[in-house]
């Protein structure tokens, strides 16, 4: 009887249509797929936009404040490094929030406004002379903590871009790419890149001729040829090796070449130290 009814047209149609049916999903299926790796091309992976896990996680614990912190111009040959420690706001987090390179300027200049009505912020400058005086390393913590502590509420926790923790009065947690994982250093990253960027604008008005207003001081080729027809100006850190070379090219007199430490120094045989002279 089971044999009979399985049988049956009616069911043989019904097992042939759910057939059909399951094809034709995977079908649309492949051809979502396919189109989405069309839009995207070859070899490209969507990459994951940060998120507030970290900083819910501490909230839940009662851990609050939370900032997170994060710099802009390590890399530059001119102007100052520029910390931001941002509070985010958990009721009033601004949509969009990325890891700041990759957005573009006009979603950069959207959001910045957006973070600084809705989140407690505080900004601090390493100048060229201190990023010549203690390197750039040291020079960038040392904004990063300064940033943290001009918040307008201590924070409780700290999340810092990278792998060296800062110098503040509470938890701190390094976080490796943490731009583009922590949504309140996502946020840093904003505000401290178009802190800086205006800034640079407005050093291209008072430097004019090194296109400040273009790269933002970075070394890329129009700016080396400017470096290199007008030597370097008050902006530029000293001992970027560019610069060096545009100095030495500009002012060689005011080079000092470095002193050699063993021209003093009287060679001693080892006969001579067998003898005790």
């Amino acid at each position: 009887m089971i044999r009979d009814q399985a049988n049956k047209p009616g069911r043989a149609k019904a097992a042939g249509a759910a057939k059909k049916s399951a094809a034709a999903k995977a079908a649309t299926r492949a051809g979502a797929a396919s189109k989405a790796g069309a839009k995207l091309g070859k070899g490209v992976i969507a990459v994951a936009p940060p998120s507030f896990r970290r900083e819910r996680a501490l909230l839940k614990q009662g851990i609050w404040p939370v900032a997170g912190c994060d710099e802009a111009g390590r890399g530059p040959l001119a102007g100052p490094v520029v910390a931001a420690a941002v509070i985010l706001d958990p009721n009033r987090i601004p949509k969009g929030l990325d890891d700041s390179k990759r957005l573009t300027a006009e979603q950069r200049e959207i959001l910045f406004d957006k973070i600084c009505k809705t989140s407690a912020f505080a900004v601090a400058f390493a100048s060229p002379s201190r990023i010549d005086r203690d390197n750039i390393l040291r020079a960038s913590l040392w904004a990063l903590s300064r940033a943290v502590k001009a918040l307008p509420e201590a924070p409780k926790h700290v999340f810092v871009d990278g792998r060296d923790r800062i110098d503040v009065d509470c938890n701190c947690e390094a976080v490796i790419g943490g731009d583009g994982l922590v949504m309140s250093i996502a946020a840093a990253s904003i505000v401290a890149k178009v802190t800086r960027d205006r800034l640079m604008c407005a050093l291209a008005q008072d430097c004019p001729g090194y296109g400040f207003e273009q790269h933002k001081g970075y070394g890329v080729p129009d700016h080396l040829a400017a470096l290199d027809r007008l030597g370097p100006s008050v902006h530029h850190r000293s001992l970027f090796a560019p610069v060096v070379a545009a100095r030495q090219k500009h002012q060689p007199l005011a080079v000092e070449p470095e002193p050699d430490l063993f021209a003093e120094i009287t060679l001693v045989t080892s006969t001579e130290i067998s003898l005790g002279t």
